[in-house]
């Protein structure tokens, strides 16, 4: 394949829910381009894009994937995102080097929650994107229904620049409300014929393209004047208002067809490739000097090289594939760059244009372009790789911080060291997962956005490194306190031949809400016992709070105070004294009204504002309090303070009450006594564990 520049180049992700249909889209403009000779169906696992095991076993995207193509002298880079919102890492990573977005609708629902949420983030990004009304080729498919709704929800920026004929509630052809053309469709290869455009179409023609124009005269000042005296646009004003229009967010076309059917797909074709705009025309990204100081960095050739990473694919068997959009200058291969983001040199070897899994051999990849090199030593994704004649840095993805956590155990013992390894490699496709192993609880937790995620990466290690995990429920880290001050002895007296042992020690213990830490201080008159042993004594306290006496949780708000005891000259030892402080700790805990403490947690639950209700019921019933509610582009933002036990399924729970629209961020605020129900469970669920 041809290198091309960036002014031919257009860079288009594909956005939706789940099922809407874009990998069939992607497929359809592959075989229509002549990229494929055979057009592969989801159903059949046989698609260019979903080629992972998991996409085909699942029938769905759970990774981000990339296919280039050529069309009447341009390039199109296409970029497939997962529709799941477990997988919203994926699709703000095509967001990211996108030049202009498609966003699948159905013809029999209009926009869903996916394209709902892709809308927000492209004009959160300021990115561009059409619509294209998918299944038209299905019974009961309402274009003129699905299209009001959109117009009145979404105001004049959405405009139908195609619409089907039906007959007898089937489409059997399409207008294209620019050139007022019509076409029939063959059935049988998805082909268009012209034909002269049906005189009852000519007032709905008329009234599309008089907000075409609009929208065309506010690109500019005097094709405002021109539009207010009536006259026409010339094609050259027509296309500059239209280019602009979109450019901007004032345009979001409506395109109809049937990706299944290949009907539709050379309509959308040609506004991508007359319509959209190239990498080129592109607005400048800030990148950030070694200095602190900014920089505008332009899709210039001409310009030093400037490569940024936005995809990571890690294959055991190939290893690690590294997919750059280059803003500037050329990527070469068989050379070494600069990595900005690590500090080190990076040797390129071959470069190559990707198709799904197939690799096309390249020399270069120029300004605007999108390829992959393989096995790079140094460089993941969100990296910078530039020339050492400009260091700097491109912006970086804001991955979505993980929610749902789950333990994960291997089935077969001895298998930890796997999982770690083969999450650590994961971890190079996937930032939105975290795997840690609680020191607290000894469990390996992993955190990511949702349920399906996780079952993902639990499957990938068994198809792709050999270990068969299970999740479970992470264990809450509960802590224990006293709630009185009590004076108490511990004394450790031991004779068994020769030197014994002995150690006696009086402490008193007291609640310390300002320090979770054990304080320990010593009051001790008359060398009751002897300063040499005073650090045994607490060694001893701070081994004995690590468990207490309720449910095995650690101790806080501690404060011990060594009041008195008494020693032996002979079998007194520091070992003694631990033992002694020990026992002391157990009499003190016991005799101190102990407590169990919840973790609490602060969470901001953001929502449509109405859906409101439900959520604070839902907190509620958490044994949460609302501390208050805002505002934000979503709707509403609940702040709320809940017990941590609460919250274990809630990114699952949220998603279904929501439909997926919603989303939240949690963070540890403090610990709070445990309502006597609830300590009560937590007690008798450790004591069977100790059992």
């Amino acid at each position: 394949m041809e290198n091309y520049s960036a002014d031919k180049i257009r860079n288009i992700a594909l956005f939706g829910h789940v099922g809407s249909g874009k990998t069939t889209l992607a497929e359809a403009i592959l075989f229509y381009t002549k990229a494929i000779n055979r057009q592969g169906r989801i159903s059949d696992g046989n698609t260019t894009l979903d080629y992972d095991p998991e996409e085909i076993k699942r029938q769905m995207s759970v990774g981000l994937s990339v296919a280039c193509c050529e069309y009447k002298g341009s390039k199109i880079n296409i970029i497939d995102t997962p529709g799941d919102f477990d997988f919203l890492g994926e699709e703000m990573s095509g967001i990211r080097i996108a030049d202009s977005g498609v966003i699948m609708i159905s013809a029999k629902g209009g926009t869903s929650v996916g394209s709902e949420k892709a809308i927000r983030l492209l004009n959160g990004k300021k990115v561009p994107f059409l619509f294209f009304m998918n299944r038209m080729d299905e019974p009961n498919a309402d274009f003129e229904a699905v299209a009001e709704r959109m117009m009145e929800r979404y105001g004049p920026s959405v405009i139908p620049l195609s619409f089907p004929i039906m007959e007898d509630g089937k489409m059997t052809g399409i207008v294209d409300v620019m050139n007022r053309k019509a076409f029939s469709i063959d059935k049988a290869t998805g082909k268009f014929v012209e034909f002269p455009l049906p005189e009852q179409y000519n007032e709905r023609v008329d009234e599309l393209q008089e907000k075409v124009n609009e929208v065309v005269a506010e690109a500019d000042d005097e094709l405002m004047e021109k539009f207010f005296a009536g006259e026409k646009f010339t094609e050259d004003e027509f296309r500059h208002g239209v280019h602009a229009g979109f450019r901007e967010g004032k345009l979001h076309p409506i395109y109809c067809g049937s990706a299944f059917m290949n009907w539709g797909i050379d309509f959308l074709l040609n506004c991508i490739s007359k319509d959209t705009p190239p990498a080129g025309k592109k607005p400048a990204l800030e990148a950030t000097l070694p200095d602190g100081s900014t920089q505008m960095v332009g899709c210039s050739i001409d310009d030093p090289l400037a490569a940024f990473c936005f995809k990571t694919i890690s294959d055991p068997f190939v290893g690690k594939i590294s997919i750059f959009k280059v803003n500037a200058g050329t990527l070469r291969a068989n050379s070494t760059v600069y990595n900005a983001t690590k500090g080190k040199d990076e040797r390129i070897g071959g470069l190559f244009f990707l198709k799904g899994k197939e690799q096309i051999a390249t020399d270069c990849i120029t300004a605007g372009d999108i390829g992959a090199a393989s096995k790079l030593a140094n460089t993941d994704t969100n990296d910078t790789i530039c020339d050492r004649a400009r260091i700097l840095e491109m912006p970086k993805i804001k991955f979505p911080q993980p929610c749902l956590s789950k333990s994960i155990v291997p089935v077969k013992k001895g298998d930890e060291d796997k999982i770690i390894s083969g999450l650590t490699k994961l971890a190079d496709e996937d930032h939105c997962f975290t795997v840690e192993t609680n020191p607290e609880t000894k469990q390996m937790v992993l955190s990511g956005i949702g349920d399906m995620q996780l079952k993902v990466l639990v499957s990938q290690l068994k198809n792709k490194y050999n270990v068969d995990c299970e999740l479970g429920e992470p264990k809450v880290p509960y802590r224990e306190a006293i709630r009185k001050k009590v004076k108490v002895q511990g004394k450790h007296k031991k004779q068994s031949g020769g030197h014994g042992q002995y150690g006696d020690v009086w402490i008193e213990f007291e609640p310390n809400p300002e320090c979770e830490e054990l304080v320990f201080e010593e009051k001790v008159f008359g060398g009751a016992v002897p300063k040499n042993f005073f650090p045994a004594v607490e060694k001893g306290l701070q081994e004995s709070i690590k468990k207490g006496v309720l449910a095995g949780y650690p101790v806080v708000n501690l404060k011990a105070t060594l009041v008195d005891g008494s020693y032996h000259d002979v079998d007194s030892s520091e070992m003694a004294f631990k033992i002694a402080a020990n026992l002391a700790f157990k009499a003190g805990m016991t005799q101190g009204n102990p407590v169990l403490l919840e973790p609490i947690s602060k969470v901001e639950v953001h929502i449509p504002e109405d859906k409101q209700g439900d959520i604070m019921g839902d907190l509620n019933k958490r044994r949460g309090r609302i501390m208050g509610i805002d505002a934000d582009e979503l709707g509403s933002v609940v702040n709320a303070e809940v017990p941590t036990a609460e919250m274990l399924e809630y990114a699952t729970d949220l998603k279904s009450m929501t439909q997926g629209r919603g989303w939240f961020a949690m963070s540890h605020e403090r610990y709070e006594a445990a309502p006597p129900e609830v300590a009560e469970k937590v007690i008798a669920a450790s004591n069977v564990e100790e059992e």
